[in-house]
C-alpha cells in the first residue's frame, strides 16, 4: 500500500484542500485553484485519467505535477501540453523538533496581508506562490516598521500530515535566525495536532536540506517536479 505522501497532491486535492479544486476537476483529474496554487494531478495512468489531465492543463496553464522519482505515475503527463521543466526535490518528514532556545516576536497574518505576502514571495521565490496562497494557511510572519520581512505557512494537507512551505525572508532580514524560529513555530504546531510535518525541498540544495535537518527533518523520499509551460 502507498504512503499518503506518495501522492500528496493527488490526495490533498480530493480531501482536505478539496475546497480548492477547479469546478472542473473529477474523479480522474485534479487542479487546484490557479489563484491558489499551480498543483495538478491524475488519479492513475490510464487513458481517461491522461485524458482528464490533459484536459485541465490546457484550460489552466502553467500547472505543476509532483510525484516519487522513478515511477510509471511520475512519468504520466499532459498530452499536447510542452513541459517547461523537470526537477529533482527531495520530501522531508518531522515527528519531532530538535531543541533550540532561539525564539522571535511573529504575528498571524490575515488576508489584509496576503499583497505583502505575494510581495515578499516574489521577491524570495521559496516557490510558487500565487495572490490566493495565503488561503491555504494560516501563515505568521515577522514585520518591522510595518513591512513584512518574514513568513512560513501552510500548504498540502492529507490525512495525518500537513506541509511547511512559503518559508522566506527578505533579503535585508537574512542571517538573524528568522526562518528557522518561524519555521520552528509552525511545525510544533502541526505536532500539537497529532499530525507529521513535511515539506518539499530542491534536491540540488545541500544547504536548505541541512537547514531543516537541523530542524528536526529527515529525507523520506525524492520526487520529480514537472512544470509545465505557460
Amino acid at each position: 500500500m502507498s504512503h499518503p505522501l506518495d501522492r500528496a497532491i493527488w490526495n490533498a486535492l480530493n480531501t482536505r484542500l478539496s475546497p480548492f479544486a477547479t469546478p472542473d476537476s473529477n474523479a480522474r483529474a485534479a487542479r487546484i485553484d490557479p489563484e491558489v496554487g499551480v498543483f495538478l494531478a491524475c488519479a492513475d495512468d490510464t487513458p481517461d485519467s491522461i485524458a482528464a489531465l490533459s484536459e485541465l492543463a490546457r484550460a489552466y496553464p502553467g500547472a505543476g505535477l509532483i510525484e516519487v522519482e522513478g515511477t510509471a505515475i511520475a512519468d504520466v503527463l499532459p498530452v499536447g501540453v510542452a513541459v517547461a521543466s523537470r526537477i529533482p526535490l527531495v520530501q522531508m518528514t518531522a515527528q519531532s523538533l530538535t531543541p533550540s532556545s532561539r525564539s522571535v516576536a511573529y504575528e498571524s497574518l490575515t488576508e489584509a496581508d496576503a499583497p505583502a505576502m505575494l510581495a515578499l514571495a516574489t521577491l524570495t521565490k521559496p516557490g510558487p506562490f500565487r495572490s490566493s496562497t495565503s488561503k491555504l494557511g494560516p501563515f505568521i510572519g515577522v514585520k518591522q516598521d510595518g513591512e513584512l520581512i518574514a513568513m512560513a505557512g501552510r500548504r498540502l494537507r492529507v490525512d495525518g500530515f500537513t506541509e511547511l512551505s512559503g518559508i522566506c525572508t527578505h533579503p535585508d532580514h537574512r542571517g538573524k535566525g528568522l526562518a528557522a524560529a518561524l519555521s520552528r513555530a509552525v511545525v510544533a504546531e502541526i505536532l500539537a495536532t497529532g499530525e507529521t510535518a513535511f515539506l518539499h525541498a530542491f534536491a540540488d540544495h545541500e544547504a536548505t536540506i541541512a537547514f531543516y535537518c537541523s530542524l528536526g527533518f529527515e529525507v523520506r523520499a525524492r520526487m520529480t517536479y514537472t512544470v509545465l509551460a505557460d
